[in-house]
């Protein structure tokens, strides 16, 4: 392999020029030739055992050409790469230019990790916004423990009542035919909470348990089924039971069983006092997003498409996973809401925009302000990866590259850099409530 010349035709792309010699491609040939001679029939000679000329002769000079330079372009552009000291941010985009007694002229076009600069990153002003925490929002959070904690009690004496909990069988039928869909068997409802499309549980209060009666109703023009959209449907319903919950009553034996405290009002504290500590975090997560916003605006780059593509097929990837953990997949998400895999690129492109700014930018102030990362920090960062995954150490090293976790600590120090550097004003409490 020859490095013979970079060229650079625009900003942020480089073309590689490179050669492999003759006795390494006529090498890759005959590799491929062995490879391929099994499955190839010629006539007179047995499946296998045809010449290479022979096959040569029938298909063409170059017929394992394709297969030779998928073996040896590969590794001729990496040892070039390595050769250039280009920072590439692409994958290549080969081109053969040609192949004769010499051996392989080719081209490797490449996209570069964009020149940066940034000014003004320190004294960024940031105003930190702590929402106060009322009384009506400690008792909320309260009442969401109290719910949790209710009792269910079965009702046989009255009809449903809006807050109640049925157990219903129902079929939905469109001008008289079932659709798909539309039927379950003891499916516990709470009326009042909107699972179901407008009307449906309204029309169950006030019938009682043993009860079978229809309900009329039409679909949003805007659901998502298209063959339902706007329909007028007659939903069959059989009411198999009602039951209600029951609220412990907020006194000090609440506050016991629900807490380690002992009363009530020590309770509440304690829910205020944790509620707080969430309002400081999300201010200080807002100023965190205050800096990352003032820090792309201060960027100067031109940065590669490839790159804020890749970050969003990134972001499309990380948005996929975290569907499978909640056991949907993407093209079934992508079904129920009628949306295209380019309408989630579409949506994610922006925020991948914006993380590839920030890092460039906090990579230029690591840069500038000298900033250094030990041995011992790589070691305690890749510690709390595996921490993190529950996996062990040697795992974790095993699976990630020691230069990229530095990368990552000195990204860290660039953050808390400016952060260190800001001019932050916490807003009165009126002001931001």
């Amino acid at each position: 392999m020859t490095l013979k010349s970079v060229t650079s035709p625009e900003t942020n792309v480089s073309v590689l020029e490179i050669t492999i010699d003759s006795a390494t491609f006529g090498a890759a040939v005959t590799n491929a030739y062995n490879k391929k001679k099994g499955s190839i029939s010629i006539p007179g000679f047995r499946k296998g055992k045809a010449p290479r000329s022979i096959i040569e002769k029938m298909y063409g000079a170059g017929f394992f050409y394709d297969d030779a330079l998928s073996e040896v372009v590969p590794a001729a552009y990496q040892a070039a790469l390595a050769e250039s000291g280009l920072n590439v941010v692409s994958a290549p985009e080969y081109d053969v230019v040609s192949i004769d007694e010499n051996g392989v002229l080719f081209t490797a076009k490449v996209y570069t990790k964009p020149e940066v600069s940034i000014e003004g990153y320190k004294g960024i002003e940031i105003t930190r916004t702590v929402a106060p925490v009322t009384d009506a929002a400690v008792d909320s959070e309260i009442a969401r423990v109290q719910d949790r904690n209710a009792r269910t009690e079965e009702i046989t004496d009255r009809a449903a009542q809006l807050g109640d909990t049925v157990n219903i069988d129902y079929e939905g039928f469109k001008d008289g035919v079932a659709f798909d869909g539309g039927k379950a068997d003891g499916h516990n409802l709470e009326l009042g909470s909107g699972s179901f499309i407008p009307g449906f549980e309204d029309q169950i209060v006030g019938h009682s348990v043993g009860e079978s009666f229809d309900i009329e109703l039409s679909f949003p023009a805007d659901y998502h089924a298209e063959e339902l959209a706007g329909a007028a449907v007659t939903f069959k319903i059989n009411l198999n039971g009602i039951s209600t919950k029951i609220l412990p009553e907020l006194d000090d034996d609440f506050a016991k069983d629900v807490s380690e405290f002992d009363t009530l009002d020590e309770y509440k504290a304690d829910v205020r006092a944790k509620l707080e500590a969430d309002a400081a975090k999300r201010a200080d997560n807002e100023v965190d997003s205050q800096i990352i916003e003032a820090l792309g605006e201060k960027l100067v780059a031109e940065i590669p498409e490839p790159m804020i593509v890749a970050e969003t097929e990134n972001f499309v990837r990380d948005y996929d996973n975290r569907l499978r953990m909640q056991g949907l997949k993407l093209d079934d998400y992508l079904k129920y809401t009628g949306m295209t895999l380019d309408d989630v690129r579409t949506q994610m492109r922006p925020r991948a925009e914006s993380q590839v700014k920030t890092r460039l930018a906090l990579e230029k102030i690591a840069e500038l302000e000298n900033v250094t990362v030990t041995d011992e920090e790589v070691e305690a960062e890749m510690t709390k990866l595996a921490e993190a995954y529950n996996m062990e150490l040697s795992r974790v090293k095993a699976l990630v590259d020691p230069a990229d976790v530095k990368a990552d600590v000195a990204i860290q120090k660039a953050v808390q850099i400016v952060k260190d550097n800001a001019v932050i004003t916490d807003a009165a409490p009126e002001t931001a409530e």
